[in-house]
C-alpha cells in the first residue's frame, strides 16, 4: 500500500495495494448484496497478505450504507449484520462475560464514537451478579469502560484495558473506536468490524500499541466508522510538513457519531443478548 496515504480499513488498503491490477497473495475479497447495502470481506490469510496491504491476519468486514444517517430502515438492517457478523466471530452464550471498551476522546468529536457507543450499551454483569432472577436466559453478561487517551490518563489504552482484564476474566473484549479513510465517501457511511484487534491511532499517524489477542490474552473483536480523511487524500495544495497529518471530517459529524454510535451499540447489543428485540433494548438503555 502507498505509505503516503494512511486508511484504517483493510477493503481500502487492499484497493489501494492492488491498484495496478496485480492479484494479491494472501488476501481473499468477497462481496454480497444485503437489501441495498454492501457486505465485503477481506481475509488476509498470511504473512505475504498481511505485509502487502499492512493489516494484520484475520477477518474485516465492511459494510457500506450511505443513508444510514437518514434511513430507519436500514439502521435497523445495519444492526442485524453487526449482530450477526460478531456471531459468526465468536462463541457467545448466556455464559458469558464481555468487556465492551468505548476507544478516544469524548472530548473530540470525530474522536468520540467510542465513548458515546456505551451510552446505548446493556451493562448486565452487575444484574446477573446480585439480580439474577430477573433477567432471561438470553442475556449474557456485559461491562463497558470509556479509558480515555494518554494524553487525559498518563495511560496507554491498552494497559488499562489490559488491567481491567486480568481482574475480570471477560471471555470477549469488543473494541469501539473512531477510524481514518482514505476516500471521502466512505466517510460515515462505513462500517468496519474485524477479529484481528485494533491499533488505535494508525489511521491518523498516531499509532499505539495494539489491542488484541496477543497483548490482552482474550480474543478481541474491533468496531469502528471512518469519521476523517487526511486533508492530502481530497486536495492538490501542498500541505507543509508539520501540519501533517491534517485530518477533515464533514460539516454533521455531530449527527454522525450519534447515529453510528446508536447503531452499532444495538448490533453489539443483539449480538451479546440471544433472540432480543431492539424494541426491548430501548425500553432497557433508554
Amino acid at each position: 500500500m502507498p505509505k503516503n496515504i494512511r486508511t484504517d480499513l483493510a477493503l481500502e488498503a487492499h484497493r489501494l495495494s492492488s491498484a495496478d491490477g496485480r492479484k494479491i497473495e494472501g488476501v481473499i475479497v468477497t462481496n454480497r448484496d444485503e437489501n441495498g447495502i454492501t457486505v465485503s470481506r477481506v481475509e488476509v490469510t498470511n504473512t505475504a497478505g498481511e505485509k502487502a496491504i499492512g493489516k494484520s491476519i484475520g477477518n474485516y468486514i465492511t459494510i457500506e450504507c450511505p443513508n444510514l444517517k437518514y434511513s430507519t430502515e436500514d439502521y435497523k438492517n445495519v444492526c442485524g449484520l453487526i449482530a450477526h457478523e460478531i456471531r459468526e466471530m465468536t462463541d457467545i452464550s448466556s455464559s458469558s462475560l464481555t468487556l465492551v471498551a468505548g476507544l478516544g476522546n469524548r472530548a473530540i468529536t470525530p474522536d468520540a464514537l467510542g465513548t458515546e457507543t456505551l451510552s446505548h450499551i446493556m451493562v448486565t454483569h452487575h444484574l446477573k451478579k446480585h439480580m439474577q432472577e430477573y433477567l432471561g436466559d438470553n442475556i449474557s453478561g456485559v461491562c463497558a469502560i470509556a479509558p480515555g487517551v494518554l494524553g487525559t490518563t498518563g495511560m496507554e489504552t491498552v494497559e488499562t484495558i489490559k488491567g481491567i482484564v486480568s481482574l475480570l476474566r471477560p471471555d470477549l473484549v469488543i473494541a469501539v473506536d473512531a477510524l481514518a479513510a482514505a476516500d471521502i465517501s466512505r466517510v460515515s457511511n462505513t462500517i468496519q468490524i474485524s477479529d484481528a484487534g485494533i491499533q488505535p491511532g494508525a489511521g491518523v499517524g498516531n499509532d499505539r500499541d495494539g489491542i488484541n489477542l496477543e497483548t490482552l490474552g482474550v480474543k478481541v473483536i474491533a468496531v469502528g466508522v471512518p469519521t476523517v480523511i487526511d486533508a492530502r487524500n481530497i486536495s492538490d495544495v501542498d500541505i507543509p510538513e508539520e501540519l501533517s497529518p491534517l485530518m477533515v471530517t464533514t460539516k454533521d459529524i455531530d449527527l454522525v457519531i450519534k447515529k453510528c454510535a446508536k447503531t452499532i451499540a444495538d448490533g453489539i447489543n443483539l449480538a451479546l443478548h440471544e433472540n432480543i428485540t431492539l424494541e426491548e433494548i430501548s425500553s432497557f438503555t433508554g
